[in-house]
């Protein structure tokens, strides 16, 4: 071969080399996925992490829960800014059979609260109140003395469940309860306690919605309203809203809820947020994650405070901070940080490492509390052996939130 077709034939394959790497280069600066890593150093992450071992590995796991499992949902899940999985199995709509994409959106249940829990606190941050001030500083006659904020946002104030209290109320008057009118019931019935405040933690949805209330009067704009200003645009969120939204077009790419084939109706309960109600895509869920861990909401030391686990009066790993769930390690400090939910037909749950830097997103809309048994996927981002001995799998009761 001539030294001058040599030349060319290296001039020709460089530039479809360049062309090909500039043509990445611009899909990966494009993905909201991700958004605030340099395009240069991801050849460098994913040969530190192993990425295309576990990715090989988590795929596996994954399907093998499409296939025993009966499986519907998405998955992302991710390690130091690289997406390692992430595929939609199944169905939005079972009735009519509307594949799921990337882009369906689903209700998070109890996944909802770690939202309220950041909203509470960047109004305490602003001075709006103290996390010591009590509902009834707040909510007048509200019946009960000595429930904290605080209390509230570690599911230790005591209060009766307003999925039960309200029960009757709620169905007798065929009144879709809010989150305002929630306050006036427990001002009007005053449903005895379950225990005193700050007694001891139990799980308690009433908490979470009661902290949305109270997020909604101190700062003047509905829960919705305040979630989408001061949490999902800051973040480019701008396919999660609450179920109370009034703008139609949000609920494009909505899911729809299902235990086995049967479609659960819109409840009497559903427009209560706080608790429950947040819908979210499972890239929306991965900025939620990165918001967080980069304090952009937040103050660090906040952070820090809504991650301190509360609740030692059960022996054992798991344990509750403000809005998250917590497994400590042996020094009793948070190793994994989580939540979960379960609410008409959806599962969710959210687990993320701060050391070893993954995080594990998995939504579903198809009944399955087997979504929660991540030990497998642990075990390959810890490349080995992890700490987690079972599902997490805890505190679900017969109203299916959590």
């Amino acid at each position: 071969m001539s030294f001058v077709k040599y030349l060319v034939l290296s001039l020709l394959c460089f530039t479809l080399f360049a062309c090909r790497e500039n043509k990445e280069k611009k899909i990966i600066e494009q993905d909201p996925d991700y958004q605030g890593i340099v395009y240069d150093s991801i050849p460098k992450i994913r040969k530190a992490i192993n990425a295309d071992v576990k990715s090989a590995q988590i795929a596996e796991i994954i399907q093998k829960k499409v296939a025993l499992e009966g499986f519907n949902g998405n998955v992302l899940i991710a390690q130091r800014g690289i997406v390692l999985y992430k595929k939609s199995f199944g169905y939005a709509n079972l009735e009519t059979l509307d594949t799921l994409t990337a882009a369906s959106k689903f209700q998070l249940a109890s996944l909802s609260k770690t939202f309220t829990s950041i909203a509470t606190m960047i109004l305490a941050e602003e001075g709006k109140f103290s996390l010591e001030n009590t509902v009834k500083d707040i909510y007048p006659n509200f019946p009960y003395e000595g429930v904290t904020i605080r209390s509230l946002l570690c599911h230790r104030s005591g209060l009766p469940n307003y999925q039960y209290a309200f029960d009757v109320r709620s169905r007798r008057d065929s009144t879709k309860l809010t989150n305002q009118k929630l306050m006036q019931w427990f001002a009007e019935d005053k449903p005895a306690l379950y225990n005193k405040p700050d007694h001891f933690y139990s799980y308690n949805n009433t908490n979470f919605a009661v902290l949305a209330a109270i997020v909604e009067k101190m700062s003047g704009m509905s829960f919705e309203k305040f979630a989408r200003e001061r949490i999902f645009l800051p973040l480019g969120m701008k396919d999660t809203f609450i179920v109370t939204s009034a703008d139609s077009a949000l609920n494009k790419n909505r899911t729809f809820g299902f235990e086995g084939t049967h479609k659960i109706q819109k409840d009497i309960l559903d427009d209560v947020s706080g608790d429950k109600g947040v819908y979210s895509t499972s890239s929306d869920i991965y900025k939620w994650y990165k918001g967080l861990i980069n304090h952009r909401l937040i103050s660090p030391e906040a952070t820090n405070e809504v991650f301190m686990p509360r609740s030692f009066e059960y022996a054992g790993f798991r344990n509750y901070g403000y809005g998250f769930r917590l497994w400590l390690n042996i020094k009793l400090q948070p190793e994994y940080i989580y939540h979960t939910g379960w609410w008409k037909g959806y599962n969710t749950i959210m687990w993320f490492d701060p050391k070893d830097e993954f995080v594990i997103i998995i939504l579903t809309n198809r009944l399955n509390r087997t979504v929660y048994n991540i030990r497998e996927l642990v075990d390959v981002l810890k490349s080995g052996k992890s700490s987690v001995e079972e599902d997490v799998t805890e505190g679900i009761n017969s109203t299916g939130s959590r």
